[in-house]
């Protein structure tokens, strides 16, 4: 993985924390820990017993499809730049990065969900996949197969998501396609131990995640990725060290 996406990787990490919540319950759905609660739009059925290959299809396919938005995104930003190579446009789109890199944080951390509006938005798209997901996911059982889990993490990975949104808009600062599947395959990566950690643990994990102190922490790190890079837009934060830091690089 390259340096300057390690930022991006530790952003999803301490970002997985909301996982808990946006994700928890089908991933708990195939848990292997009795208990694991399950909160998906779906009927699963409890004689479903899942297995660690079940849980990997999942977050495979949820990974390929920040990797397709993270695509969209930078291909996006590549044609923007092209048609218009301003500096003051591309100062702006790192101050947007940032700023939604700090909104995520305090948005980990309750302190304020301006984020949950974007998310509306992204229903958008979500009323249109949700169906989609009757196909895929078992309801009494059967054939309830690492296919179907990687099919329903692909249609999953385009929930509506405040956390996925913020770090879309630094895949879109990439400059290519490529650059921002490689921003949000990092991302993805991040947040694959925690979503593992579900899988296998179920309930106990997740009551974990929802103690505010874990979320206040964890958030409060985010933030202060968000800050550093708005330190350096405004010029505050030498190129040294500490600026390889800030996720826009």
């Amino acid at each position: 993985m390259s340096l300057a996406l390690v930022p991006v990787f530790v952003v999803g990490l301490l970002g997985s924390v909301h996982c808990a919540g946006m994700c928890g319950g089908i991933v708990g759905a195939l848990s292997v820990a009795p208990g694991a609660g399950r909160t998906i739009p779906v009927r699963v059925s409890r004689e479903a017993a899942p297995a660690l290959a079940n849980v990997l299809a999942y977050n495979t396919g949820r990974i390929a499809s920040y990797m397709t938005a993270g695509a969209l995104a930078g291909g996006i930003g590549q044609g923007a730049s092209a048609l218009a190579r301003l500096p003051s446009l591309q100062a702006g789109g790192y101050w947007m990065a940032n700023l939604m890199l700090a909104m995520l944080g305090l948005y980990l951390m309750d302190a304020w969900r301006g984020l949950a509006r974007l998310e509306q938005g992204g229903q958008l798209v979500w009323r249109h996949v949700q169906p989609l997901l009757r196909h895929v996911l078992p309801v009494h059982g059967n054939g309830f197969g690492p296919g179907r889990m990687l099919a329903a993490g692909v249609l999953w990975g385009w929930l509506p998501c405040g956390m996925v949104y913020s770090v879309l808009v630094t895949a879109m600062l990439s400059g290519s396609a490529t650059g921002g599947a490689l921003v949000m395959l990092a991302f993805g990566l991040g947040t694959l131990p925690m979503l593992l950690g579900l899988g296998l643990l179920g309930a106990r994990l997740r009551a974990c995640l929802r103690l505010r102190g874990v979320r206040i922490a964890c958030g409060a790190l985010v933030l202060g990725f968000g800050l550093l890079g708005l330190a350096r837009a405004a010029g505050g934060l030498p190129h040294s060290w500490l600026a390889d830091l800030c996720v826009t690089g």
